[in-house]
């Protein structure tokens, strides 16, 4: 694919929606996601949720999303996403294990329009950071150690955790 440069908007009282197993491969989809993102459903059932994943985003933030949702709990974080033709789009992400019986059987992910001026002011720095450090490393694994430590100083610093720092951000 791609990349346009051009960034994409949608309205403030959309919710861009989707599901996914607990392989990351999307199970549903609704309609603003697919027009936002520019595909058709039977082009993203089945598929992993990364179609849409945008290089400008930092492994770090993946990572962490990943791991807690796979412990179970509940994440919110700034993501930068691709649609099919190259543009790109900023949401601040909502995502939830799904049980059955107590056990998790996917994931749920809410997306709202972001505050740009945080986008710009905060965390298009941070993740211009985080991705340097992930560039500069000899390897990829490498790469992800230095990022997550640079993201864990930042929040250790702070004294919060990445919740908390997010939600500070969702705050203004």
């Amino acid at each position: 694919m791609d990349y346009t440069g051009r960034e994409l908007f949608f309205d403030k009282n959309d919710l861009i929606v989707s599901k996914t197993d607990t392989q990351g491969k999307l199970t549903y989809t609704n309609d603003i996601f697919l027009e936002i993102a520019g595909y058709t459903e039977a082009e993203v059932m089945g598929k992993p949720h990364n179609v849409i994943r945008n290089p400008n985003m930092p492994r770090a933030i993946f990572d962490l999303l990943w791991k807690t949702i796979s412990a179970g709990e509940e994440i919110f974080a700034y993501v930068v996403n691709s649609a099919k033709n190259g543009d790109h789009y900023w949401v601040i992400a909502h995502v939830t294990p799904s049980r059955e019986n107590g056990e998790i059987i996917g994931y749920h992910s809410t997306r709202r329009v972001p505050n740009h001026q945080v986008i710009r002011d905060v965390i298009e720095p941070l993740y211009d950071q985080l991705r340097a450090l992930e560039q500069s490393a000899t390897n990829r694994k490498a790469g992800l150690e230095k990022s997550m430590g640079a993201l864990r100083d930042m929040l250790s610093n702070k004294g919060q955790s990445y919740n908390e720092f997010i939600s500070d951000l969702m705050r203004g």
